[in-house]
Parts: C-alpha cells; structure tokens; sequence
C-alpha cells in the first residue's frame, strides 16, 4: 500500500480502534511479550488486508473479525509448543489492570475461567462483555444469532461453574 492517504487514514482507524485490539490481545495474549506480539500481528494482518476493507460493514466489526481470527490463528500454533494453562503466568498476565486487590482477584478469576474456555467461547464472551449486540456478534463471527443466544447462556453457565469452584473450592465431583 503505497498510497500516503490511505496509509494515513489506516494509520487513524487502527489508532481510533486500539481499545479493542488491546482487549483482543489481554484475552489472548497469556504474557506482556505474547500480547506485543500477538498486537504487531495483527496489526500486520490489518496492514494486509486493508486495500479488501470495502466498508460493507463497520469498520470495528472487520477490526474485530480480523484481529480474533489472527489471535485464534497464532493460539493454536503456540498450542504445539504448549501442553498445558501455567497458573504462574496468571498474575503477569493481568498486572497491567489498574483495579483494587479485591477487583483484581475478581478479575483474575474470571479471566482463569475465560481462559479455559474454547475459542469460540473466548471470542464471544468478549464481545459481550464489549456490550456488542447479537447481530453485531453474528457479523463479526459468522454465527447465527439464535445459535449465539444458546451458547452465551451455556458459557454464562459455564464461567459461573468454574468462579464458583475457584472462589469456594467446589468441584464437580
């Protein structure tokens, strides 16, 4: 991309929207170097698709449907290198998070159990946690909005199941 203009207007949007890159990259980024890495990617894969943002849709919603498929992409290829979640990470992985003691193990005990979420669950909680309505969350991860519905409550369900376990010991036992 050639173009100074369009380079600058990239230069805009991607600085008008980095909130949700940072989102993106604290929920899956386990580390500060994986989320500067996992951010430079996406920025990277952006910069490349650029010139095929034909602004059909928002251009948060095309942000968001990129830069999660970018993270999903580089998670599963650290997957071969990684066999399993190292609780030790999780305290370098939310210390950037500016929020009181109690806030913060509240905090870290829902990013643990969003951690251990697939995906798919991943991505969709945070974007409801980003308020997205339904239809916005369809567009961005192709995914029908009844079918959605169905799989927030179940994750609702789930997330509710795993801070219970971890504030109260609970197990399923």
């Amino acid at each position: 991309m050639q173009d100074p203009d369009l380079q600058e207007a990239f230069i805009r949007l991607v600085t008008d929207n980095r909130a949700i890159l940072y989102k993106i990259c604290r929920m899956y980024g386990a580390t500060s170097p994986d989320r500067q890495d996992l951010f430079q990617e996406i920025v990277i894969q952006l910069w490349r698709s650029y010139p095929s943002f034909r602004g059909e849709a928002k251009f948060s919603t095309w942000l968001y449907r990129i830069a999660l498929n970018t993270a999903i992409s580089d998670l599963r290829k650290q997957r071969h290198y990684i066999t399993s979640f190292d609780p030790d990470n999780l305290p370098t992985q939310l210390k950037d998070i500016p929020y009181s003691t109690e806030r913060e193990e509240q905090l870290q005990s829902l990013y643990a159990a969003i951690n251990r979420l697939t995906e798919v669950e991943k991505a969709l909680t945070m974007l409801y946690l980003e308020d997205k309505s339904y239809a916005e969350m369809e567009e961005i991860l192709g995914i029908p909005q009844n079918n959605l519905r169905v799989k927030m409550n179940r994750v609702k369900e789930k997330l509710r199941k795993m801070t219970k376990e971890a504030v109260y010991g609970i197990g399923n036992s």
